[in-house]
């Protein structure tokens, strides 16, 4: 991983772009676009926010073709690429907690599982306008943010996201917790709503 974000440095901003398109496309390289993005950031302060765009850019392109990908191929293709084990469990997740499963993982710059909940959001018939907003919620603060870490702390920032990961995930699982709890409010209220409405 370390070759290959010192490769894609020298390519700069487009370097960042590819890197999070193949990521969020399904090709596996943990932590890499925050890598990278990081290093950018501190090499070129004044060009951190450019580095953050086309990451965020590039996500959102990459993981709207495995949603489609995933959209076009069914629950059938679903089913085979989650039959096994963890995959199966998360894939249950998805069904039970919607897209607080591709949010969190997404905004969190700590390596929690995303490429599943892409899929069964395509398969299970999520609109695309949904799933990209939330893409985009989660994907602009982060790169955003990372952006901003690299520029000011500079690649020490990388050794502070890993001192501070389980205050990441603490953060995570309050965050579901409100966010879901908060979906749960609002569906109440909206099945109070039509239960009064006359039929």
């Amino acid at each position: 991983m370390r070759a290959i974000v010192q490769t894609l440095t020298g390519w700069g901003v487009a370097g960042v772009f590819l890197l999070a398109a193949l990521d969020s496309a399904g090709i596996p390289i943990p932590g890499g676009v925050d890598a990278l993005l990081v290093v950018l950031a501190a090499a070129a302060p004044a060009g951190a926010y450019f580095g953050a765009a086309a990451a965020i850019v590039g996500s959102a392109i990459g993981s709207m073709f495995l949603f489609y990908l995933a959209r076009k191929g069914g629950e059938r293709y679903l089913e085979a690429r989650t039959a096994s084990g963890r995959a199966a469990r998360f894939r249950i997740w998805f069904q039970r907690y919607g897209l607080l499963t591709v949010f969190i993982p997404g905004i969190l710059p700590v390596p929690l599982p995303l490429k599943v909940f892409v899929l069964s959001a395509g398969a299970l018939g999520v609109r695309p306008a949904a799933f990209l907003a939330v893409i985009l919620a989660a994907r602009v603060p982060r790169y955003l943010g990372l952006a901003y870490l690299g520029a000011k702390v500079g690649e020490n920032s990388l050794e502070y996201l890993k001192q501070h990961a389980w205050h990441l995930a603490a953060i995570a699982a309050a965050l579901f917790a409100v966010l879901y709890l908060a979906l749960r409010v609002a569906d109440r209220i909206r099945g109070g709503r039509l239960a009064a409405e006359p039929s």
